[in-house]
């Protein structure tokens, strides 16, 4: 077909942008097609089209193969020479770009889908590639119920140009805060020419506005997912938690909400927090204890308040990290479980998976850790700031007296755990798990951690449990974020991590996840 002359100059202007920010930028921008520059012919129906180069072909084949025939096609793939994480780039690639953040289901797939690759490198090498194949079929399942190609989210976006003399993550925040997806989303493509990191540093800004589990998990899981399938990728990824801030914006409620913007604002003031470096001074156990205990039991404006001090005083930033993940831990350990009101199919009455107050409080506080650790010193800060306040909001709003509920495992529990064998104790913890027996289950895996027992064997038992269950669309999630918090927790504490996983795994037992029986076949394992 003859192009126009508007085409024409239209295909200069992108071979233009492209030369000017990279072409790698330029395709994650979506200015390029599968073949390079996107000439008119080739988004002659979606002009504003993503594409992902040389990943298109098995990006599209993801969206749109039957579920049903997805498994067999992808095995077939890897038997062929095709890399396990070009299939893992190629589904989180499909999802960012189908969901844009936008869909509940769709964007806890994508939170899955790096713990499920981090699930794999701890397995046997013909068993490597059954978590993330997995969770590929949920996703595709998803992107198919959800519509597919016709209703893809994510699209090209041109890049604003910033205000001089601001901080490119006030602005994108001040967009957000307008409720314009439309301009954040021009303001964030003008921020994706740097770094990756800077690009997550400016997304900070919007991301610390409010403390809400999918708010913090979503930008956390996205960045760290970049990490595994290269942070070319970054900006693709962290593109849903913009849409994901100016929808909740809308969705903001008068009560608690929006006070802890302004609450961050003060203590950071207060605490002379904007123009320092994170302090050094180390911490024993007996401050992390009390650290722990004070952010549990306080008020969640208390609670944000004595993180600010902490760090003020000069306290390292990780030891407070560790005080706020125990604290969240402990909700999940005192967690009576759910009640009838609260049951739901998949989640009975007594339940502590899913999307349990623990496990999201549990999950929060790793996110919020993690991105300290990644941000700059205004965002180690405030992403500690806000972790305290959030581990202390999810105990106020989740009711009842948990600083007196008495923590799992109860001591009466451990003492009826008499076996001190380690191979015997691992079958008992089976066995607890697939009676659903929470306390019991708990009770072996904190007795076997009392032995002084490698935890590596404890992990691979549970980490089976993580690939088969559905979890209620937590397991790979939760999984992920206790192997990362015991890594980084001292060990004093750290088995009261694996104690709570013991009691989600117990808790999830009897829904195997879709698609893992077929994936098992396909892989003959």
């Amino acid at each position: 077909m003859r192009r126009t002359r508007r085409q024409f100059l239209a295909d200069v202007g992108r071979t233009a942008l492209a030369t000017s920010v990279g072409l790698g930028l330029a395709r994650e921008l979506g200015f390029l097609g599968a073949r390079g520059i996107a000439f008119a012919g080739d988004l002659h129906d979606a002009p504003d089209v993503l594409a992902f180069g040389p990943l298109e072909p098995l990006v599209a084949l993801l969206q749109e193969t039957p579920p049903d025939r997805l498994l067999e096609i992808l095995v077939a793939r890897l038997a062929q020479g095709t890399d396990l994480k070009t299939l893992l780039a190629a589904g989180t690639l499909a999802n960012a770009r189908t969901f844009g953040g936008e869909d509940y289901v769709g964007f806890h797939v994508m939170m899955a889908l790096g713990p499920a690759w981090h699930m794999g490198t701890e397995l046997p090498e013909k068993r490597r590639a059954l978590p993330v194949l997995k969770v590929l079929h949920r996703n595709t399942s998803r992107i198919q119920a959800f519509g597919g190609r016709k209703n893809e989210v994510l699209r090209a976006v041109a890049p604003a140009t910033l205000p001089e003399g601001r901080i490119g993550g006030e602005v994108l925040r001040d967009a957000v805060r307008a409720k314009d997806v439309a301009a954040a989303e021009a303001a964030f493509a003008a921020m994706a020419h740097g770094p990756a990191d800077e690009t997550l540093n400016h997304l900070l800004y919007a991301v610390e506005d409010e403390t809400e589990i999918h708010r913090v998990a979503l930008a956390y899981r996205a960045w760290e997912l970049s990490g595994v399938i290269g942070t070319d990728h970054a900006y693709t990824l962290l593109r849903q938690s913009v849409r994901y801030c100016v929808r909740e914006e809308s969705n903001r409620q008068g009560g608690r909400r929006g006070k802890a913007r302004v609450l961050l604002a003060r203590l950071l003031e207060e605490e002379h927090l904007l123009d320092r470096k994170p302090g050094t001074t180390a911490c024993d156990d007996a401050w992390i204890e009390a650290m722990s205990r004070a952010i549990f039991e306080a008020t969640p404006e208390d609670a944000a308040g004595i993180a600010a001090e902490a760090l003020s005083e000069g306290r390292d930033p990780s030891a407070l990290g560790e005080a706020i993940s125990l604290a969240a831990n402990q909700l999940l350990l005192r967690d009576v479980g759910r009640s009838v009101a609260e049951a739901r199919p998949g989640k009975a009455i007594g339940t502590v998976h899913g999307d349990s107050v623990g496990l999201h409080a549990s999950d929060s506080a790793n996110a919020w850790r993690s991105l300290a650790r990644a941000g700059t010193p205004r965002n180690t800060f405030a992403c500690l700031i806000l972790g305290a306040y959030q581990a202390a909001l999810d105990r106020v709003a989740r009711g009842g007296d948990f600083a007196t509920w008495a923590p799992s495992p109860k001591p009466e529990d451990v003492e009826k755990v008499g076996e001190t064998d380690p191979e015997k104790l691992l079958v008992q913890a089976h066995e607890a798990i697939r009676a659903e027996d929470q306390a019991r289950a708990c009770a072996i895996v904190h007795r076997y951690g009392q032995l002084g027992l490698p935890a590596r064997a404890v992990f691979d038992l549970l980490l089976g449990y993580a690939v088969s269950e559905d979890g209620a669309l937590h397991a790979e999630k939760f999984y992920r974020t206790v192997v990362e918090e015991f890594e980084t927790t001292r060990p004093a504490f750290r088995w009261r991590h694996l104690d709570a996983l013991a009691r989600v795994t117990a808790s999830e037992y009897g829904l195997r996840a879709t698609g893992y029986e077929e994936a098992c076949k396909r892989l003959g394992v």
